[in-house]
């Protein structure tokens, strides 16, 4: 029979959810479902869902409620399958929690349970002036086997460099912003070879000069798998840094700046119990709440 439940529409830079609150995970949405609540004409419109749910409350969350997550991150891309993170996803988490007043973060870090693992979370009025939330993605790894990537109309096949900050990435360099705004990304680019479990694609422009005060500067637009083109990808946008700082060398800078077609997110890469970690700072917003009723 037909169930109501309530949702809360959420985005950080275009990067849009529905949010489903489900405290004692006791719904159960199928792929089928998910799609439709994302579908942008026949439902709410998201490029993805966000289930809020107790850590302790599913299976998935076992781990992360034994570390100390009272709550975990159920992420769907729009088409219903799994994810194993989104940046921009948990901050927007991290924004509902606080605006119902199940968590907070005005003192220590707040922990959010993923299938990436258990991820800090930190408030954070940014260098970037926007008031907003940075989560640290913690350690990430540089594939510097080569991916070729073929776009739609692009002509020959470019190299891309693979970037794991807990989801798969393949990062491509494009010369000028020109080619970077005539990208056909309405179908998806073609990989070879083709990771097991898919990847997200990034193409990303440097900016001229590429530092200005110690701080790096890059365009990007990205291709999400289950899901197409958004606005705006938060690991994505990390995985696009972490790329170009490879590429210039060691003197690169750890602090860069992104612009993405939803607006400009900020990377740190510093150093954490003696580990290099990817840490995204950015504005999260939500912008209506309302019910929906599930076929």
């Amino acid at each position: 029979m037909p169930q109501t439940i309530a949702f809360t529409k959420g985005h950080g830079t275009g990067n849009d959810f529905v949010i489903v609150p489900d405290p004692d995970g006791t719904l159960d949405l199928t792929d089928d479902q998910v799609a439709v609540l994302c579908d942008r004409r026949f439902g709410i419109g998201g490029d993805g869902i966000l289930r809020v749910v107790r850590a302790a409350a599913i299976p998935e969350g076992a781990e992360a409620a034994a570390s100390g997550a009272e709550w975990f991150m159920d992420y769907r891309n729009a088409d219903g399958s799994k994810a194993e993170m989104c940046g921009n996803g948990v901050r927007v988490f991290v924004r509902y929690l606080v605006d119902v007043g199940w968590a907070h973060v005005d003192g220590a870090p707040l922990a959010i349970g993923t299938r990436a693992g258990v991820k800090t979370v930190t408030r954070s009025d940014g260098t970037l002036g926007e008031k907003g939330y940075e989560v640290d993605l913690g350690p990430f790894t540089v594939d510097e086997s080569e991916v070729l990537v073929r776009t739609r109309g692009g002509g020959a096949p470019r190299p891309g460099v693979g970037i794991d900050v807990g989801n798969p990435h393949v990062v491509v360099a494009l010369p000028d912003e020109t080619e970077l705004e005539e990208l056909d990304l309405a179908a998806q680019p073609l990989l070879q070879p083709e990771p097991p479990h898919g990847a997200n694609i990034e193409f990303v422009v440097p900016s001229d000069p590429l530092v200005r005060e110690g701080v790096g500067s890059i365009r990007m637009r990205v291709f999400e798998r289950g899901v197409g083109e958004t606005l705006s990808c938060g690991t994505g946008v990390a995985a696009a840094a972490l790329a170009v700082r490879h590429w210039a060398g060691p003197a690169a800078p750890d602090h860069w700046v992104v612009d993405v077609p939803g607006g400009t997110l900020g990377v740190r890469m510093p150093e954490v119990d003696g580990e290099r970690h990817v840490l995204l700072s950015g504005p999260a917003t939500l912008v209506y709440t309302g019910e929906v009723t599930l076929a």
